[in-house]
């Protein structure tokens, strides 16, 4: 018992000393260590608390045959101090969560955007402003030929349609440039642009938002979504009703097709839609699938970077993120800028078709998500986000640590012992899975039932932290990734 308390402390030392470390050097390596150990330092406190409660107790078993393999049944409920100490471990997690949430409003950032960029004449707000909103899209697109019709189709086909769409064409070799202006739209082609998405935005901001006033509204969407019929005419009012409100954000979900990988995209979006709206609507990341920004609240971005938050002056986008939509997210909270996701606002968009793709894709949100902690360092914004990868983390220990002991001892043993009280137990979790994608319908529900394969899933999602972990602490270059469709040659291309 001395020896695990000398462990804990020393462990709690280390993680003070991480921390100082972190807040006078903003390093991605950092963020990724102090994650681990907070997390494994987490799994063993809980251990050391279970294991002080509880004693052993022999359980009666009742064998019988599977296959040739010896099984045995154990019918007792565990010993009442273990489940004593096991809900008490689970309601202790459950305070913490909350109480960081409290902790996370209580110490939001100071509003300093109006610091940053006084307001100009032009942003002077008027009760004729304030009733109308003006609607600009922007489209990121490199190669999306195949994509983009469905895109533009989507914003023909709203309620409140947008005033003005302009797809912002970047380094494309095949024929989105003349597919969009076929279809009568305008096009902004990107310059000489070696930042990819981030870089072809800033270039068409840096043209069109001197030219904005208070009532100007800009819908940043991939050119490869598509928005509900009543998405903007939902973000309209929003922005008319609450002028405070600087930031709506879309909830996304998966198209349709590519199987069993599909489907597993697919539940993974419906249970992230639940929680948004458990929480009221309070963003997360505001998605780069399709997200609203106020043109004062970008302005103030611009003119923030370099001073209060990273990236070049004048640049709405951090062309150093991977993930772009992550880091502006927390670009503009630390401003202090109001956003909100409603359930009302759904998008539908791509979905990675091979395994292969996810695995680049997701290496790519990971990576970017730790670079951009390691960026902004440790201040009440991160707070959650800071969060969210001791979750990640304690989640993958938790989940490997399971399996390996399983394994291990069903390799040193002539049996396998099935605990009919941890089945139940398994039930519940099974039938958790199954409620949270209900609205997903029957191939979802079909899915999460099994349980086993969506476990997979998640340990393939695991997989990625730890080469995540490991490319971070070998300084790896990271990339960015891209899913390559089939071309459609140009317009008069042979």
């Amino acid at each position: 018992m001395n020896a695990t308390i000398a462990l804990v402390s020393v462990s709690a030392l280390f993680l003070a000393l991480m921390l100082l470390y972190i807040l006078e050097h903003h390093n991605a390596r950092a963020v990724l260590f102090v994650t681990i150990f907070t997390a494994g330092l987490i799994g063993l406190a809980l251990s050391v608390a279970v294991g002080t409660t509880t004693g052993t107790r022999a359980f009666h078993l009742k064998p019988f045959e599977l296959f040739e393999f010896k099984t045995y049944q154990a019918w007792q409920a565990p010993d009442i101090k273990l489940l004593i100490a096991a809900f008490g471990v689970t309601i202790t997690i459950g305070l913490i969560a909350i109480l960081f949430e409290i902790i996370v409003v209580i110490t939001n950032e100071r509003p300093i955007k109006n610091e940053v960029n006084p307001v100009p004449k032009n942003f002077r707000l008027h009760p004729s402003h304030i009733s109308r909103v003006r609607l600009t899209v922007l489209i990121p697109a490199h190669n999306e030929a195949r994509s983009l019709p469905h895109t533009l189709s989507s914003l023909e086909e709203q309620t409140r349609p947008p005033d003005k769409i302009i797809v912002v064409a970047d380094n494309c070799t095949d024929s989105t440039v003349e597919i969009a202006r076929g279809l009568g739209y305008e096009v902004f082609e990107s310059i000489r642009n070696e930042f990819k998405k981030a870089g072809a935005l800033n270039q068409v901001l840096s043209s069109i938002l001197p030219k904005m006033g208070a009532q100007d509204v800009i819908l940043i969407m991939d050119a490869d979504s598509q928005i509900n019929d009543t998405f903007l005419q939902t973000a309209a009012e929003y922005f008319r009703n609450f002028p405070a409100l600087d930031a709506i954000g879309g909830v996304f979900f998966g198209e349709r097709g590519h199987g069993l990988l599909g489907q597993f995209q697919r539940n993974e979006y419906i249970r992230y839609s639940d929680q948004i709206r458990r929480r009221g609507g309070r963003v997360f990341v505001l998605t780069g699938t399709a997200s609203l920004f106020r043109a004062d609240a970008l302005l103030a971005v611009a003119k923030a970077r370099g001073v209060h938050i990273p990236g070049e002056p004048g640049q709405v986008y951090d062309t150093a993120a991977l993930t772009e939509d992550n880091e502006l997210t927390i670009a503009l909270k630390t401003l202090g800028c109001p956003m909100i996701s409603p359930t009302q606002c759904r998008v539908t968009t791509e979905l990675m078709p091979t395994w292969k793709n996810l695995w680049i894709q997701r290496l790519r949100w990971q990576r970017g998500a730790v670079e951009n902690l390691g960026a902004y360092g440790f201040t009440r914004t991160t707070l959650r986000y800071w969060g969210q990868q001791v979750g990640i983390a304690y989640g993958t220990i938790a989940l490997s640590s399971a399996i390996g002991i399983s394994i291990f001892m069903l390799l040193s043993q002539d049996g396998w012992v099935w605990y009919t009280f941890w089945l139940g137990a398994g039930l519940i979790f099974c039938l958790e899975r199954v409620w949270t994608v209900r609205k997903g319908g029957s191939r979802a529900i079909l899915l999460a039932l099994w349980v086993f394969p969506e476990i997979c899933f998640d340990i393939f999602l695991q997989a990625v932290f730890f080469k995540v972990l490991l490319d971070t602490a070998l300084m790896r270059q990271s990339s960015w990734g891209h899913v390559k469709h089939p071309p459609i040659k140009k317009v008069g291309a042979s």
